[in-house]
């Protein structure tokens, strides 16, 4: 049965910006109008300000705001660069150009904007997205890294020279770059129930040549490791607007937890942003549990792997349910497994017996 989006138009939200942006240009004409220093005001994005929402389930800032202003001389030169950067996306977003960090550093270059480094024009265009609360992904400036999507859905561009162009993302077995074009793509239907996203590219291959997304009329997406802002987008989409449940593999380690925990809840670097989470996603695996429980070969655990283990249960997210239960196991074992582990047990292993087992009992988490 197939179902069809709700529709949320890539121009209705390029629309959205554009007001958002003419309004805070208009305070800065105001002030100067009335003889005053332009100023904006940006949210605070210090640790002490970043707190833990339960009704959102996910990170996010506090109240505390920060006042950058032209009059401030120490000031000046990131009250400049920031009003460029908001004149710059406004210039991407009307003519639906992509950028990526990259170069809007150089960019700036063509306006005289001095940036020291990249690292410096990435922290402005993180300011902006605070005092928009719009991620980058919308004013169309995009990071380098991609993962990829395979499966029954069939997707309409809205991007220039594509407008109204279809593509049924099971139509190459590579799978698709999950890219600009790819998160503002209306999502037309699909014949999907379910998404599986993996952190494994070899896994991602595996799964689409054992036809993963026939066998459990699903979806398949590689995140690449962490997932890129991108593809957490796009799974947050397939979940909200096709109704469509989201299930994460990992390796079984404590930063496969984590990377399932970023795309269920965000990240404190992103409590700025809410458009990046699937709050209802489940994590399958691997969990230390399944280490013992399938006797998989591991490798031990690094004084790192262990640090970062003792950080996360500071995290009021790792305080209960699946999430406190394996830590504490990753402790006790010190020991970890990828997901090729499975492969032990034959290469078809993984994907003829354990994801079975795992979807049906994500079906009673």
């Amino acid at each position: 049965m197939k179902k069809k989006q709700t529709k949320t138009s890539s121009k209705d939200k390029s629309k959205d910006l554009v007001e958002i942006l003419k309004k805070h240009g208009a305070q800065v004409y105001e002030d100067l109008d009335n003889g005053q220093f332009p100023k904006i005001s940006i949210p605070n994005r210090s640790i002490s300000n970043i707190v833990y929402d339960k009704k959102l389930r996910q990170y996010v800032l506090g109240t505390n705001t920060a006042l950058r202003s032209a009059k401030n001389s120490s000031q000046l030169r990131s009250f400049t660069q920031l009003i460029w950067l908001a004149f710059f996306a406004n210039k991407l977003t009307h003519e639906k150009k992509s950028s990526t960090l990259r170069d809007v550093y150089y960019s700036s270059q063509a306006f005289a904007i001095d940036f020291e480094d990249q690292s410096e024009s990435d922290n402005i265009i993180v300011d902006l997205e605070a005092v928009l609360t719009k991620p980058r992904e919308d004013f169309y400036v995009f990071p380098e890294e991609r993962s990829s999507i395979f499966g029954d859905l069939t997707i309409e561009y809205t991007i220039p020279g594509y407008e109204g162009k279809r593509q049924n993302l099971s139509s190459h077995p590579d799978g698709y770059a999950i890219g600009p074009s790819m998160t503002s793509a209306q999502l037309a239907d699909t014949s999907a129930e379910l998404v599986i996203a993996i952190e494994k590219g070899g896994l991602f291959t595996r799964f689409v040549e054992e036809q993963v997304d026939k066998k459990f009329k699903s979806i398949i997406i590689n995140t690449g490791g962490q997932a890129p802002r991108s593809t957490r987008t796009l799974l947050k989409r397939l979940h909200d607007e096709l109704g469509l449940p989201v299930v994460i593999l990992t390796d079984g380690d404590v930063y496969g937890e984590h990377i399932a925990m970023v795309i269920k809840s965000g990240s404190a670097n992103a409590a700025h942003l809410r458009e990046l989470t699937v709050p209802d996603a489940k994590w399958m695996g691997v969990w230390a549990t399944d280490i013992e429980k399938f006797k998989l070969p591991t490798i031990p655990m690094t004084e790192s792997d262990i640090k970062r283990c003792f950080d996360l249960q500071k995290d009021p997210r790792y305080q209960e349910g699946i999430w406190k239960k394996e830590l504490e196991v990753f402790l006790k074992i010190k020991r970890k497994a990828e997901l090729e582990a499975f492969s032990k047990y034959g290469l078809t292993n993984i994907t003829d017996k354990y994801l079975p087992e795992k979807l049906e009992l994500a079906k009673s988490l």
